[in-house]
Order: C-alpha cells, then sequence, then structure tokens
C-alpha cells in the first residue's frame, strides 16, 4: 500500500472493543464536504460479530422507551439493521404494526440521489415509527435528505441511529452514536471553500463516501 493507506489508525469502541474504527489520515472529497479523516466501515457493516456488536450498542438507547416498527438502513447498514430489530424485538420494543414486529427496509435511491419506495414497499414507512440507520453523519446531509423521505411517505422519526457522528443533532434529532468525533482526533470537515488542505494546495486523496474509496 503507498500514501494515505499507510496512515491506518484502528480505534476500539469504548463501550464494545469488538467495534473498531478504521480511519486513514490525508485530504478526501465528499459528496457535501472535504474531510481530514476517512473512516472504512466495511468491517463494522460486513462482519458478523462486528455488526452484531454495534447493534448492540445502538439498541441499548431505545429498548423499552421507544416505539419502532421499522428500521430504514442507510448507506450499506442492512446487516446491523437487521441484527438491531433481532435486539429491539427479544428485549419488548414497542410495536404498534399489526404483525409485532420490525421491518428493515432499504429505499430505491435513482441517479441524482432521490429516494423511493415502490407501491408493495410504501406501507412499511407509511404511517409507522422509523428509526434512521446511516453510517456517518459528518454534516448531516443524509440525514436531512432521509428524514425528508420518511416524511414524504407518511412515516414518523422515532430516532437516528449512527455508527459515527461529528454532530450532536441533526435538526431536531439527536443522533445516537457508537463514535463521535471525539474518538477520533483531528478529524475535521469542512465545505470546500473553507478547507485547511485545499488552502495549502494538498491534492486529494480519494473521493469517498460511506461504501468506500476511489483514489485520485
Amino acid at each position: 500500500m503507498a500514501g494515505f493507506e499507510n496512515t491506518l489508525k484502528k480505534y476500539p469502541s469504548k463501550l464494545d472493543s469488538n467495534v473498531v474504527l478504521k480511519v486513514y489520515e490525508g485530504h478526501f472529497a465528499t459528496v457535501h464536504s472535504h474531510i481530514t479523516k476517512y473512516i472504512d466501515f466495511a468491517t463494522i457493516k460486513s462482519r458478523r460479530s462486528e455488526a452484531l456488536a454495534a447493534a448492540n450498542i445502538l439498541a441499548d438507547k431505545y429498548v423499552n422507551t421507544t416505539i419502532v416498527d421499522t428500521i430504514l438502513c442507510m448507506e450499506g447498514t442492512e446487516v446491523i439493521g437487521a441484527y438491531l430489530a433481532d435486539k429491539l424485538t427479544r428485549n419488548g420494543i414497542m410495536s404498534m404494526n399489526a404483525h409485532k414486529t420490525i421491518y428493515v427496509v432499504s429505499p430505491e435511491v435513482g441517479t441524482g440521489g432521490q429516494m423511493v419506495f415502490r407501491d408493495n414497499n410504501e406501507f412499511m414507512i407509511r404511517g409507522k415509527h422509523v428509526l434512521l440507520l446511516v453510517a456517518s453523519a459528518s454534516t448531516g446531509g443524509t440525514i436531512f435528505q432521509s428524514a425528508e423521505c420518511i416524511e414524504y411517505y407518511g412515516g414518523t422519526i422515532a430516532g437516528i441511529s449512527a455508527i459515527f457522528s461529528a454532530t450532536p443533532k441533526v435538526g431536531n434529532h439527536e443522533v445516537n452514536s457508537i463514535f463521535t468525533a471525539d474518538d477520533v482526533p483531528g478529524y475535521g470537515s469542512y465545505k470546500m471553500k473553507d478547507c485547511p488542505c485545499c488552502k495549502n494546495r494538498q491534492k486529494l486523496d480519494a473521493i469517498v463516501n460511506a461504501y468506500g474509496y476511489s483514489k485520485i
């Protein structure tokens, strides 16, 4: 490996050391901002032991306190979402839907980023208490867009959860996260015009999102 890939550091969660955040240092561009640290969520989202441990941490916020009918999974968090639904169901989460269970669903995302639910899936959102699950919340852009989608299809936001969040709140909603910016020393998220790396003429290392990176 070369370049920023040699800067990998690992940060275990203080709540469960089985959940490990992998962080690279450099100059990265997202859809909404430029960041100084790229967080790789691949193993947390895909490895059974980590996904289960992550779900258990996130579930503690809602067990026996929050009505959850549906978990809306964004940015490839479906495995965590399934474990989260199982944890909440087994711990007596209150549910108002007819089947006394929790739906785990993701929207169809068009080329322009528009989120869509087909007619046969709308019932999982309409009239339901929806828990939004994302991988990362740096600027809140994905959360705002997802919240608009939930409200458009007639759902109510029951809570917002993230693996990593640089902000404790988005709009009027608290973000329940496993990791915060305090867990990642030196993490910075900037609008392009305010990016210190750009001002120092530091070249971009990669284009990144919650699914991975593409080196430049």
